[in-house]
């Protein structure tokens, strides 16, 4: 099932981001750094990649094998079994955008690419005639989205949650992520051919459209993975284990969260951050990735 009129269906024009504040009043403004996966042979992920969507292998400090999605990066980390991939934690998808959906589907096709949702038309959700998605089955049984789009680059990253805009709000407060809109979000049930899709908010941070849906979407689109599950799967551990963000200082942002009672937790040389639904969210150092 798509994200739709909600999320990127009505927003094939990105926005830029803008300053947003912080619970202390600073100016404060993070970017998307990348995504983390899990994969049993990283570097045949990393090719799969490179080969079937606008993205490119390159290196990066500290991280074995990497690809380069235009301001984004995709690192893969090696583990020695397949990671749990269901679609059952606050990680949903993420994806591509492209111009003619009909030709990218059969170019994926013609790269053999297995697709766990055929393309479908949503153009009633999106409010745009001839809107069509499709869900490619990626290594490790990710899921990777193509939508129709005025591009073919990385676009977004959809979310779930059990409360969209509490967790919409929460990555603006603190992360200086920017909601697409004027009026204020809803809070409204809305459904769409059986599944609910609000409420919902839409997100921007640098060119990535962070689109977040209510659990209950995936509780009934996915009950075959649900079981007797009350909450949202932890990303760690999954074969998308976490997200990114870079900002000025990890330490003056680590300190700031701690202050506002938000789980910091240090691994090795890394900073995370238990994010709304247990997503993982690692703090990266601006200007150590200046050149990267």
């Amino acid at each position: 099932m798509p994200a739709g009129k909600f999320s990127h269906g009505v927003f094939g024009l990105w926005a830029t981001a803008a300053l947003a504040q912080t619970p202390d009043g600073g100016a404060s403004v993070a970017h998307f750094h990348h995504i983390h996966l899990n994969s049993t042979a990283p570097a045949e992920a990393a090719a799969f990649y490179t080969r079937h969507f606008d993205s490119q292998k390159a290196s990066y400090p500290g991280v074995k094998e990497a690809v380069r999605t235009q301001k984004s990066w995709l690192f893969f980390e090696k583990v020695g079994t397949p990671p749990p991939w269901e679609p059952t934690s606050a990680i949903w998808h993420f994806g591509w955008g492209a111009p003619d959906m009909k030709s990218a589907y059969q170019t994926q096709l013609d790269l053999g690419a297995k697709f766990f949702t055929p393309l479908t038309d949503i153009s009633d959700l999106a409010g745009v005639p001839g809107f069509y998605y499709a869900y490619v089955e990626g290594p490790d049984r990710v899921l990777i989205e193509l939508n129709t789009a005025n591009h073919q680059r990385f676009g977004h990253l959809h979310l779930f949650s059990q409360d969209p805009v509490s967790a919409g709000e929460w990555y603006m407060r603190h992360f200086g992520a920017v909601r697409r809109g004027n009026r204020p979000p809803s809070r409204e049930a809305r459904m769409y051919r059986g599944v609910p899709v609000g409420p919902a908010m839409s997100l921007v941070m640098d060119d990535v459209n962070i689109i977040i849906y209510p659990a209950g979407y995936s509780r009934v689109a996915y009950k075959e993975y649900w079981g007797g599950k009350a909450s949202l799967d932890p990303t760690k551990g999954r074969v998308a284990d976490h997200i990114a963000f870079a900002v000025q200082s990890v330490a003056e942002t680590s300190a700031r969260l701690r202050s506002a009672g938000i789980r910091v937790t240090n691994e090795g040389n890394a900073v995370f951050v238990e994010g709304p639904d247990r997503i993982g969210l690692e703090l990266v150092d601006e200007h150590a990735t200046k050149n990267q």
